[in-house]
């Protein structure tokens, strides 16, 4: 049984680590968030200490790993704002543990060669949640593109579209700010980008025709694929009669693949691999990590 704590327990996203942690056999000692509007730990992990300010969590944490080494963290899995990533990164790896950290793992490219420096002084590993690599539906997908790619003449043509309705409350939040966020690319295309790069190689070229606070769209040129991409935060830009908030699809060669469903399910998977060593690291997530930042360039000056 490994020790896991967690940043960012008030937010949206933690109750998939949490399942995840619980579902793996595993157990939370520590919980920090500023806000303590967090009673869903008693469905979980209820005698975890919980911290709301950061300098108490990490003294914490650091006794632990000095005095009570039974209870010391193996893990530090991230579900905090963007901006803060990197120093709860930092945080995990000077506490002899490994990091578990949200979408997108930081906002710079220059981060991570810092974060590669420090793994290799401390020997532990930062780990990043790509989970629509582990979609049943898309790495169907992955290996017949793979198979077809010796074969094929011409460039796949593919378009994404990814539809996330969300109140004006996103406007006034941490995501809505883009320093903290790194804007709507960054903080709700990164799983996406990553998959493109996944299937269809490297980006060659980047082009954005919309750049709105709540709507992006544009072109990527892929070594296999040229692809045309819309993000939007707005309901009115879900498909007639479409009854869900998200909406989520890839058409190639003009064929769909709607994967809206299975999405919310895959961190426990996530989790698996990370516990066994097959996680996804700072050398996978580079790439997307360095086109959102283009990107971002673009939404600042477009």
């Amino acid at each position: 049984m490994k020790n896991f704590a967690i940043t960012g327990i008030a937010g949206y996203i933690a109750p998939r680590h949490l399942n995840a942690i619980r579902d793996t056999g595993n157990r939370l000692v520590a919980a920090m968030d500023p806000h303590d509007s967090v009673g869903r730990l008693d469905q979980y992990f209820p005698n975890a200490a919980f911290f709301t300010e950061f300098e108490r969590f990490d003294r914490h944490l650091e006794k632990l790993r000095k005095v009570n080494k039974e209870d010391s963290i193996d893990y530090l899995s991230i579900c905090a704002p963007n901006h803060l990533h990197d120093a709860h990164i930092r945080l995990a790896l000077r506490l002899d543990a490994d990091a578990i950290c949200e979408k997108p793992l930081v906002l710079n490219p220059w981060n991570l060669d810092a974060l590669a420096d420090l793994e290799i002084e401390t020997g532990r590993r930062v780990y990043t949640v790509l989970q629509l690599r582990l979609h049943p539906s898309l790495i169907a997908l992955h290996k017949k593109i793979q198979d077809e790619l010796p074969r094929r003449g011409k460039r796949y043509q593919v378009e994404l579209k990814y539809i996330t309705s969300r109140g004006l409350w996103y406007d006034f939040s941490w995501k809505g700010i883009k320093e903290k966020s790194g804007g709507i690319a960054t903080n709700i295309g990164i799983h996406f980008f990553d998959m493109l790069i996944w299937m269809f190689g490297a980006v060659e070229n980047v082009r954005v025709d919309l750049s709105e606070k709540r709507r992006m769209n544009g072109e990527l040129e892929l070594k296999n694929a040229d692809v045309k991409w819309a993000l939007s935060l707005e309901r009115s830009d879900l498909p007639p009669d479409w009854e869900k908030p998200t909406y989520r699809s890839i058409k190639i060669d003009g064929s769909e693949i709607e994967f809206t469903e299975g999405f919310t399910e895959l961190h426990t998977e996530v989790y698996r691999n990370v516990l066994a060593d097959n996680g996804f690291g700072i050398d996978v997530v580079r790439p997307s990590i360095e086109l959102v930042e283009k990107l971002r360039k673009w939404q600042s000056t477009g």
